[in-house]
């Protein structure tokens, strides 16, 4: 039986406890500026997945993965030791892709912004390919009578 609600309360946890043990007590110079952004722990509890962001270029974004991975072991030992479940879940470090897929969303929307001003340009200075109305008006009594006085 899994029970959501616990696997969502220790994924907080657990990414309360890593970031502090992040920011405070690992001292590794290979760590770069390093946010977890999400925790997800499996339903029942022996895997979690932790999601990070690194500010910077693709080289201090090898070396805070490889510093992270060197640094798992103490994360987890202290993981088990605050939380004090049975079985202390093992941690997997994966680089969120949420930061380039913003950018990719971005660089996306502003074609589209440049192609809709284009359209509009075109728009503004269009005119109709027949005449201004297309519909035919319906017919009143004025225009009944000019057709009987063409007739007769």
């Amino acid at each position: 039986m899994v029970d959501t609600a616990r696997a969502r309360k220790l994924a907080d946890r657990i990414k309360v406890i890593v970031a502090e043990m992040l920011e405070r007590r690992v001292k590794d110079p290979r760590l770069g500026f390093v946010t977890i952004t999400d925790v997800r722990v499996t339903g029942d509890l022996q895997q979690a997945t932790l999601f990070y962001t690194v500010l910077g270029d693709d080289t201090e974004h090898a070396d805070t993965a490889a510093a992270l991975e060197s640094v798992k072991g103490v994360l987890r030992s202290e993981v088990g030791k605050q939380t004090g479940v049975r079985f202390t879940p093992s941690l997997t470090f994966v680089a969120d892709a949420v930061p380039e897929t913003a950018a990719h969303i971005e660089d996306l929307l502003a074609k589209v912004a440049a192609a809709d001003a284009e359209v509009h340009r075109a728009a503004a200075t269009a005119t109709y390919a027949g005449e201004a109305d297309p519909y035919r008006a319906p017919r009143g009594l004025d225009d009944a009578e000019d057709d009987e006085q063409d007739a007769g």
